[in-house]
């Protein structure tokens, strides 16, 4: 009986996680759909992180008064850089990448941003490596893979693989594609998420409430988009939503991708740890491959498919890195604790015949 109940749960999990990476997929496709169809590239975003702070804000409010410490002025300081990194260098580098790009290039570059986390964390002393240890040769080995991996993807396009299913939308799409300058923003967009993860490492230690942190990064964010829009989207044409795919693009980002993504994304690192969920990232990359051929008619090329496999095995190198680099500090804890222990039983031994002596 209770392994059923284990079987469900887990079944439970994967089946979260499929949904989570189907969310992420769907909203490559339509933050896409919404370039084509002329949305703002300013505007868009602007709405989507409005609708995101309007749903995170009072669950903040409400379920983390006792988490909250006291606002300092070095506190609100780091917020709004943690909201220029994360929020505004992310999503504007992240829309430009993939307006002179395609999806499913977006999403497998996505897949080097552990490798460049490590990388940032390292540089930077947050995280030690041990090259002499099997974890830290394999996270080394890992982020090698995973840049190599870029390289071939940015580099090499190889022959065609997959036609895509809708060649007027291909066509049209096509003349807005620059690779060169795609491959660059779709970097940035990924240094800009790794940069946003280093940070907020130490931030969140100072500040424990994670949705109030998530909803001051979107109201800085937010502030940041509005003095940007201030000075390239001064026509109030940009700002009206006139169809409804416009409506659906922007509702799906904003609830689904930064509502509903959060919560669940939530739970399962909750019920199956932060590498679990994270190994799951490049089903989203398959998922937005077949999505964007049949809803875009976009191409697939052989330079492709090998760049994405080796930063998927890139990936899974630095993943498993980490899963055996706290396999060691946990071992490591108890052998220390053991010791301690031992030598405590040995001192108490010691003190009644140091009694003893006159």
């Amino acid at each position: 009986m209770a392994q059923g109940i284990v079987v469900s749960e887990r079944a439970k999990l994967v089946a979260s996680l499929i949904v989570l990476q189907l969310c992420f997929a769907g909203f490559h496709i339509v933050s896409r759909v919404a370039l084509n169809i002329g949305v703002s590239k300013i505007v868009y975003p602007i709405y989507r992180n409005i609708i995101a702070l309007i749903l995170v804000g009072p669950f903040a409010y409400f379920m983390e008064k006792k988490e909250r410490t006291p606002l300092t002025f070095s506190l609100l300081a780091e917020f709004f850089l943690l909201a220029l990194v994360g929020i505004t260098a992310n999503q504007v580098f992240y829309i430009l990448g993939l307006y002179y790009a395609s999806p499913t290039f977006v999403s497998a570059l996505q897949n080097t941003v552990p490798a460049l986390t490590f990388i940032m964390a390292s540089v930077l002393r947050i995280e030690q490596v041990n090259v002499a240890r099997m974890d830290g040769l394999v996270k080394v080995l890992g982020t090698l893979v995973s840049i190599g991996g870029a390289m071939v993807i940015t580099l090499y396009k190889g022959p065609l693989i997959l036609n895509g299913t809708n060649p007027s939308t291909e066509e049209s799409s096509n003349k807005m594609q620059s690779w060169a300058l795609g491959c660059i923003f779709t970097f940035c967009h990924c240094l800009s998420w790794a940069g946003w993860m280093v940070l907020q490492a130490p931030i969140v230690k100072k500040y424990p409430a994670k949705l109030s942190l998530t909803s001051f990064t979107l109201f800085f964010g937010l502030i940041q988009f509005l003095c940007i829009a201030a000075f390239t989207e001064r026509d109030p044409t940009h700002w009206k939503i006139v169809s409804g795919e416009e409506i659906f693009t922007i509702l799906y980002a904003g609830i689904i991708s930064s509502g509903l993504v959060i919560v669940l994304q939530t739970w399962c690192i909750q019920k199956g740890g932060p590498v679990f969920v994270s190994s799951f990232q490049p089903v989203q990359t398959v998922l937005v491959a077949g999505m964007a051929s049949i809803v875009l008619g976009d191409q697939l090329y052989s330079g492709g498919v090998i760049g994405a496999t080796l930063i998927m095995t890139g990936l899974y190198l630095v993943l498993w890195g980490k899963t055996a680099e706290a396999r060691y500090q946990s071992q490591d804890k108890e052998e220390t604790l053991t010791k301690h222990l031992l030598d405590g039983d040995n001192s108490s031994q010691e003190c009644p015949t140091r009694a003893d002596i006159p």
